[in-house]
């Protein structure tokens, strides 16, 4: 090499290695690279490609380059000079690019090197760790072959380009590694900042515990956290509690009773739409397998776990509460069922006793009246408990007491009360309810009070009553049959009107009597009281002559048949009264 072109490619060099360090961006100290290059090679065109992602030789930088196909062209890296570079991972060159049977060709590519005129090419590799990432080009539009100093040249420059790729490669390493470290500075706040919220939300919650709250105050917590609105229903599906952020967009029909059942069957928790598109996040609050109510959220966005955590772990405060409160209600209803006995029993009104009723609101001496309430034998601890949330309305007390749900009350107009009270029991469990009251005595005989008043209920039940409010006195005419102060006279009246009956029925264990009562009620049609009895008509007629001998021939005209029918009836009544 001659001394003024040794002094250019020193300086060639001097001017990329000063591109190098200046740390430019990699394609403008690529480019630079390949100009210094073509300017010291001497060749009609010089570029460099690089392998990419799609294992292609993909052109970054040129300089002389006419077409823009040439530009923009992929080479396989198993064709042409790259692939003898790529393999050797040392320089390559020929002197008819398209001539040269030594080579794989493409024939797109070799389409673009007509295009272009290139005809001899020379390939160095760039290596970085011994391993060929790109491949830097010098080539004429004329036959000719390289010496050695071009080719050393070429391959000093493409030694400046692998150190610009490695260090781009790096550079994009440590930014991508810097990003991550960024991301997960962002991921470790944000988790941060959730477990302080989860944190402050269950210090919050747990001081609602502590300081007997309630579930209205679960209900603003939640929305002060998670916006939205926040209902909390009881076991019944009644709305406890409804609070929601401002603003009416947030308002929500309630949800339906088929929709808990529904959340009940998939687990604790689910998520029910709106047909508008709104959300509600429904969580079960349990005891075991207890229900007690749900806990909904309803909004537009999604729920996050951090924030189904909150809701969950606010249904369980909820759940604790509603059992504190149902307990101290229980205690509560205990010692007022336990003064209910007391009264109801016949013990003495002692002032140890008005001073424990007094405690709770109730004035013993006051006291005006009875309820009994009936809805079925299977459902008198719920009568007595929907009695208990009832009695201090009536400033009075409530329970069970001898089968019956019983409440003790104050009022003027004691069948009035009842009335209301059978309206209430009526609209709460949309069931059959038969409410019975009686008024106290001016000096309060509440065990003669409450047999009178249970007899009365059974009167009333055997008449065909079984929905409504009604009064001992409303049955005044049948108090024969249930008033414990008139047994001996319906034991006189009965006695003389179909005693010799049932002094034979008793002796002989016979059904005249069931056979007077459906005759009676067959209006005297034999035939049909037959059917009734599902007896022969010839029987029957045979038992009515029976009857005649033991009550007398005149047994069915008016006045005595009057009397007759009438005591078969309260000796009816009478018995199920008992």
């Amino acid at each position: 090499m001659d001394p003024g072109r040794r002094d250019r490619a020193l300086h060639s060099l001097f001017a990329s290695a000063r591109a190098l360090t200046a740390l430019g961006e990699p394609d403008e100290v690529l480019a630079a690279i390949v100009k210094h290059a073509h300017d010291l090679v001497g060749t009609d065109f010089t570029y460099l490609s690089v392998i990419d992602e799609n294992g292609n030789l993909s052109l970054r930088a040129h300089e002389g380059v006419f077409s823009s196909v040439f530009r923009t062209a992929r080479v396989p890296i198993s064709t042409g000079v790259g692939a003898k570079v790529i393999e050797s991972a040392a320089p390559y060159w020929t002197v008819d690019y398209l001539a040269d049977e030594t080579l794989d060709h493409d024939p797109g590519f070799d389409e673009v090197v007509r295009t272009e005129g290139m005809k001899a090419l020379l390939g160095v590799p760039l290596l970085v760790s011994g391993a060929v990432v790109g491949v830097l080009y010098a080539a004429d539009r004329q036959r000719r072959s390289f010496a050695g100093d071009e080719v050393g040249m070429l391959a000093a420059f493409a030694d400046h380009a692998a150190v610009v790729l490695e260090n781009a490669r790096l550079y994009q390493e440590a930014r991508r590694a810097l990003d991550d470290l960024r991301q997960a500075y962002s991921t470790i706040e944000a988790q941060v900042e959730t477990m302080r919220r989860a944190a402050a939300i269950h210090e919050d919650l747990t001081r609602l515990v502590l300081d007997g709250g309630h579930a209205g105050e679960v209900a603003e917590m939640l929305v002060a956290h998670l916006g939205g609105r926040v209902t909390v229903y009881d076991r019944t599906g009644q709305i406890q509690a409804s609070r929601c952020a401002q603003g009416p967009a947030e308002a929500s029909s309630p949800v339906s009773s088929a929709v808990f059942a529904e959340t009940r069957r998939a687990g604790r928790r689910r998520e029910h739409l709106d047909p508008d598109g709104r959300r509600h996040q429904i969580v079960a609050v349990l005891a075991g397998e207890t229900l007690l109510g749900h806990v909904v959220l309803t909004r537009a966005e999604p729920i996050t776990d951090a924030e189904e955590d909150t809701l969950e772990r606010a249904a369980q405060i909820v759940g604790l509460l509603t059992l504190t409160q149902e307990a101290m209600v229980e205690a509560e209803n205990r010692v007022r069922g336990e003064l209910l006995t007391e009264v109801l029993r016949g013990h003495t009104i002692d002032d140890g006793l008005r001073a424990r009723a007094s405690a709770r609101g109730v004035d013993l001496d006051r006291l005006t009246g009875l309820i009994i309430a009936d809805a079925g034998a299977e459902r008198v601890a719920e009568m007595g408990r929907r009695l208990h949330a009832m009695a201090e309305d009536w400033q009075g007390l409530a329970g069970e007491h001898l089968g019956s749900a019983v409440m003790l009350l104050t009022a003027e107009d004691v069948p009035a009360a009842a009335r209301a009270v059978h309206r209430r029991l009526k609209a709460e469990t949309e069931a059959p309810v038969l409410v019975v009251s009686g008024r106290a005595t001016d000096r309060p005989d509440w065990v003669a009070t409450f047999t009178l008043t249970a007899r009365c209920l059974s009167v009333a039940k055997v008449l065909g009553d079984a929905d409504r409010a009604v009064s001992t006195q409303d049955y005044e005419l049948y108090a024969l049959a249930f008033d414990p102060a008139r047994d001996k006279e319906l034991r006189h009246f009965l006695s003389s009107t179909i005693g010799p009956l049932l002094d034979y029925d008793r002796r002989r264990s016979t059904d005249l009597l069931p056979t007077l009562a459906a005759y009676f009620d067959a209006s005297g049609n034999v035939a049909q009281a037959a059917r009734h009895l599902h007896v022969h008509v010839n029987t029957m007629l045979k038992r009515l002559d029976r009857i005649s001998e033991l009550l007398g021939p005149g047994w069915r005209d008016p006045e005595p048949g009057l009397r007759i029918h009438l005591a078969v009836r309260l000796h009816k009544l009478s018995r199920s009264s008992r």
